[in-house]
């Protein structure tokens, strides 16, 4: 028995159901490599877990893929998803490298769905960004005229998080915001990626086999476009059209459906979870984990051999 996040003890064969439980809730199986990467809450080698993969009875393999039982058709769900994500991943990545030169933008990373290749239907590109403190409204805005572009190919830039480099840390320390974490794919910044992984080393506990790169990046230095751009909004001009952007967005958005227990919005952080999707696979996740505790639990069903 191992130690595991909530400082209980838990069976590796638990960890693994858990795991395989909680990408189920997107509809998206796991290979062996990626249960290891994602494996909740327990520090282990790929060797053992691949001995202990073979020695459960209760998941289900189709081919590369683990399933829970009675779950085997995500399988052809997830090479769907995939074949079009890869398709779209060109595209979002080359957006990213956009968003991630424009003014006051210090680290752009794709997010979401497509960060794990898992896109369901809309072309939707989910990004993270990191800004200068003091600029991150006029930061988005300038991403969010960027997507005015865009959408004239079919296409929807999504800032749904966007920090300054003074907020790198997250505020709430949990398994949806540690996978949000190490899913998502850094595409410019990667000193401020790095410096983002270092000020949520909390994230280790949750996903301890997720964070094993300790390279450390050089400082990438600001283009002379991004100065130039930047230049008019550097002083007096660039406080008070941050300061009216940021006030009369915030105005908006209180008065949003969904405003509330998901959403942050200050001079630091602008995060717009309108649709309580962590509360959402929080909920999901449980329901999951109390299924498998019924199956599990009944006479003549073992999670182990």
């Amino acid at each position: 028995m191992q130690n595991s996040v909530d400082g209980s003890s838990k069976s590796l064969p638990d960890a693994i159901l858990q795991t395989v439980a909680y990408s189920d809730i997107f509809d998206h199986p796991l290979t062996a490599p990626e249960i290891h990467r994602y494996l909740i809450g327990l520090e282990i080698s790929i060797e053992t877990l691949d001995r202990t993969l073979e020695e459960m009875n209760i998941l289900v393999q189709t081919g590369e893929y683990f399933t829970l039982p009675g779950r085997e058709e995500i399988v052809e769900v997830r090479r769907q998803r995939e074949a079009h994500s890869r398709k779209l991943l060109p595209t979002a990545l080359r957006y990213g490298r956009i968003l991630g030169s424009m003014p006051f933008i210090r680290m752009a990373a794709l997010t979401g769905s497509l960060a794990v290749l898992n896109v369901s239907k809309a072309d939707d590109f989910d990004y993270m960004l990191v800004t200068v403190p003091r600029r991150l409204w006029t930061a988005r805005a300038f991403a969010l005229l960027f997507n005015r572009m865009v959408k004239q190919f079919g296409h929807t830039i999504c800032p749904n998080l966007i920090v300054s480099k003074n907020a790198l840390e997250w505020p709430l320390h949990d398994l949806y915001s540690a996978r949000e974490l190490c899913q998502m794919i850094p595409i410019t910044g990667m000193d401020i990626y790095h410096q983002l992984i270092e000020s949520n080393a909390w994230a280790m506990e949750f996903l301890p086999n997720a964070f094993t790169d300790s390279h450390n990046f050089g400082v990438e230095p600001v283009s002379i476009f991004q100065k130039l751009l930047e230049l008019p909004l550097r002083g007096d001009l660039g406080n008070h059209f941050e300061s009216w952007e940021m006030n009369r967005k915030i105005a908006r958005f209180s008065k949003q459906n969904g405003f509330g227990d998901e959403t942050v919005f200050n001079a630091e952080v602008c995060q717009g979870n309108f649709h309580h999707h962590r509360k959402w696979t929080r909920e999901v996740f449980e329901s999951k984990l109390s299924a498998l505790r019924a199956v599990t639990q009944s006479p003549g069903t073992a999670i182990g051999a």
